[in-house]
This record gives structure tokens, sequence and C-alpha cells, in this order.
């Protein structure tokens, strides 16, 4: 009986498999036999097949901000067929093995890899969870695992139904892309920034050294890119918002910081390879800075993918990293940071002061500018058009005046070069030299410092003051000595 039984378990596991062989959910072995093939959405597991057996020449690998590629126009834009091989959330280990593995079927000639730097964390390598390498390796033994698992039906048969009734199209084209099932917008895109400040403030206690990023880097990317000198290597490092990369310097400054050494870091490794090509996009203000482009802080629409896509096809000088530029994205990066305010409609802009010394601006403008030309004020915050708030210690200095405080009436009194303005907290009426002048806006209490308007106050100061704007997100406003112009 015992031999019975065993025989039958055998029988009914052989027969499963064998089902599972020619019904082939995730078209491991083969393509369907006489029907339209259905996709799984659980790209760990369906990206296997599809490298196996679907044409192309050209691979999508990266996290879910490569998802919303569009295949057919990132082969336009390469000169190839695409196929997506996305993995949200993904490591850097698991874009390794699909790429490993759809470049050892000999039919990739180019790789475009959205190279994330939280995928080379071994925090995020440990947290992506159990992967089924049975799919990825040469060894057909451990195949059961898919030949036996009943659970890769379940997709399988959610699509089919989705079809039947019409709720739902597959295809490659569009397969993995969630552009039109969420919404994007300004107002989703601040509430996660208000939360991720909070939810964030302990990330940076367990953040890993740079050495370790950078093994992760190559063991995991450099090393594809060394052992395949036949096949081209497109990386480029993705556009998140300026909001998710204010959150990170602001919650975990050693990750920020570890971010923008990297990027010229992994630039260098690529460059000494010739067929490997680096473009950095984290800086395109025309898309970072408009937040109805994005559907939280961080992932961005189709149409930005689109215009990433063709950007790289032409080969844009604005984006293509070199020896002799790779740096100055990172450190105009952190610009962006460091100037961001957000506007009382909350778009972000990026808002600085320059001041200037002209022929008589006297010693004390130059000696007590808190940096050459540009300002560092460590709060800034735009109340309306043509103004900036800053914290008044530090715009008394930028201005090369003096500071002093009445407790008892809240008023600041800033004085230089014989003038003397008196501001009340609150108040839009000030006086200069005890004669009444207006404030556009009031100087204001804001998280325990006071904030002045520094564009009037610099003209009560007898300093001029011009407005640039270098481009649609920025606002620069620069200081001279010598009178109102």
């Amino acid at each position: 009986m015992l031999l019975r039984t065993a025989a039958l378990a055998v029988l009914f596991a052989a027969l499963a498999a064998l089902v599972t062989f020619v019904v082939d959910p995730l078209q491991f072995y083969h393509k369907p036999f006489g029907f339209r093939p259905f996709f799984s959405s659980e790209q760990r597991y369906q990206n296997p097949g599809l490298a196996l057996h679907y044409d192309y020449d050209t691979i999508i690998v990266g996290t879910s901000m490569t998802e919303n590629f569009l295949p057919s126009e990132v082969g336009r834009a390469l000169g190839g067929h695409a196929l997506k091989l996305s993995i949200r959330g993904s490591t850097a280990d698991e874009q390794y093995k699909i790429a490993k593995l759809a470049i050892g079927t000999g039919k990739v000639k180019q790789v475009l890899w959205g190279l994330d730097y939280f995928a080379l964390k071994n925090g995020d390598q440990e947290a992506a969870g159990p992967f089924p390498d049975y799919l990825y390796d040469d060894n057909r033994w451990n195949d059961y695992r898919y030949l036996l698992n009943y659970s890769v039906y379940g997709p399988f048969i959610k699509e089919i139904a989705k079809t039947l009734t019409g709720s739902g199209t597959q295809s490659l084209e569009t397969l993995y892309n969630w552009n039109g099932s969420v919404r994007f917008g300004k107002a989703a895109v601040l509430k996660d920034y208000r939360d991720a400040q909070q939810e964030e403030t302990y990330f940076g206690l367990n953040e890993e050294p740079l050495e370790v990023i950078r093994r992760n880097f190559e063991t995991r990317v450099l090393s594809l890119v060394k052992a395949h000198p036949e096949v081209r290597f497109t990386f480029y490092y993705p556009p998140y918002s300026v909001l998710r990369e204010a959150v990170w310097a602001q919650t975990n400054e050693t990750r920020y910081r570890n971010q923008l050494d990297m990027a010229a870091w992994m630039f260098r490794q690529f460059d000494a390879l010739p067929n490997a090509r680096v473009y950095d996009f984290r800086t395109a203000g025309e898309w970072t800075y408009d937040l109805g482009l994005y559907k939280d802080i961080s992932h961005h629409s189709q149409a930005v993918n689109s215009a990433i896509a063709a950007a790289i096809g032409k080969d844009d000088p604005r984006f293509r990293m070199t020896a002799a530029n790779a740096q100055s994205f990172s450190g105009e990066l952190a610009e962006q940071v460091r100037t961001l305010a957000l506007t009382p409609e909350g778009d972000p802009v990026s808002a600085s002061v320059a001041v200037v010394a002209g022929s008589d601006a006297g010693e004390g403008l130059a000696a007590n500018a808190a940096a050459p030309g540009e300002d560092a004020f460590t709060r800034r915050i735009v109340p309306g058009d043509g103004e900036l708030l800053v914290p008044a210690k530090e715009a008394a200095a930028a201005l090369g005046a003096t500071l002093d405080w009445n407790q008892a009436a809240k008023t600041l009194v800033v004085a230089r070069g014989g003038k003397r303005v008196a501001l009340t907290i609150g108040s839009s009426s000030a006086s200069v030299d005890g004669r009444p002048a207006e404030l556009p806006y009031p100087a204001r209490l804001v998280g325990g410092g006071t904030q002045v308007p520094i564009v009037r106050l610099a003209e009560l100061l007898g300093l001029g003051v011009r407005t640039e704007r270098p481009n649609a997100w920025s606002v620069r406003y620069v200081v001279e000595a010598g009178g109102a112009k």
C-alpha cells in the first residue's frame, strides 16, 4: 500500500509537472501553444521567460523608475528592438541576474539601465525578500520549484479573467506600465513630502559605509559591463523630484552625501570602458520641479520616461556625463537642494541671493557676506512674488549690517552705513531712520527663528536689487551697493 501510495504521488506530481510544462504560465520553457500570451505582473518570476523566448536586441533594466518606458520608443531612440525587464523595488543583485540571463541568450546588443543609488545598499538587498534563483540558473534539476508550484497559476488566471471581461488588455509594450493607473499631481506629492519628512527621520541611523556601496556596484554592475565588451551599456541616473532629494538631505545626510559622491565615482569607473556611457537627469529642473509629473516625491510619469529616451537617443550634451562635467552634476544638485523653497501655492523653486560689492559698498558688505557672491541661508521661504524670507541674523551678515533685537517691542533694528531699519514681527510697516516705510511681506517667527524679507530690507538699507530668472524654476536676487536699480 505504501508503495502504491508513493507511486500515485509520483504519478500525480509528474502529471502536475507535465501540465505546468505544457501550459507554462510564465512562459519559462516556451511561448503559448495555440493561444495568445498572458503575462504575470510578478516581474521577478515573469522576466526570465520573456528574456528566454521573445525577440529583442535591447533590454531595459532597473527599478520602478523604468517601468513606464515604452519599449517602442526606446527601440527607436537607441536604434534597436527593446524589451522591458524592469523589477520594481529591485536590488542591483536582482538587476544583475536578469541582465546576465538576457545577455546569455546572445540576443542583447544594448542595455538601458536605470541606476538608483538605493539598489546598491546592503539593507535593500536583504529587504527585497525571496528571489527565484532557480528561474535564472542553468540547473534544470531545481525547476521542480516551478513545475510543482500551483501559485504560478494565480496571476495567470487573473490575467485571463481580465481579458475575458474586457477590464484589461496586455502587451509587451505596456507590460508593467502603471502610468494610467495612478494619479499624478502637486497635492499628492506635497502630502508625500510632509509624510516623508516625519517617517524617514531615523532612516540614516544604519547607513552603509561608502565602501560597501562601491563593492556592490563593482560586483553587481561593473563586472557585467567588463564581462561583455560586445554589448553597449547605457546607464542613467533617474530624475527624482527635487523634494525627494531635499528629504534625503534633511533626514539622512550620509545617504545624501554618498549619493552625490557615488554619481561621479561610478561615472569614472564606466568612463574607463569603451562600451559604457552615462547620463545624469537628476538636475533636469523642467521635470524635477514640476510636481504635476509625479505621483509622489520619487516616481514620475511616462512622459518623463519618453523624454529620457529621446534625450539619450540624440545624445543630448546637457545630460551626457563626460570627464569634464561629471562632478558638476552633483554640484548642481546640491545647489538645487540648498536653495529649495516652496511658494505659497506649494510649487518648488530655487531661490538664491547673490551679494555683489560695488565700488562704493564699503568694507562691511564684502567682509560680512556669508559667502563670496552666493548666500548661505539655512532656511528660505517664498512668501510671494519678488521676495524671499531668510533668517534675520544671516540676512544682516550677508548685507554687512548689524542687528539688534528689542524683546519688549518685538522689533528688529538692522543698521548699515548710517541707515537704521526697524521691523516689527508680523507688521507690514517699518521705519527707516524714523521715517515710515512699507513692507510687502512682514518679518515673521518661523520654527523659533525670525525670518525677514531680504529683498525689501536690502532696498531700505540703500542697496540696489535686481531680479534674475536663469530658468523657469529659479529666481536669483542680486544685491548691489550704490542705491536702488
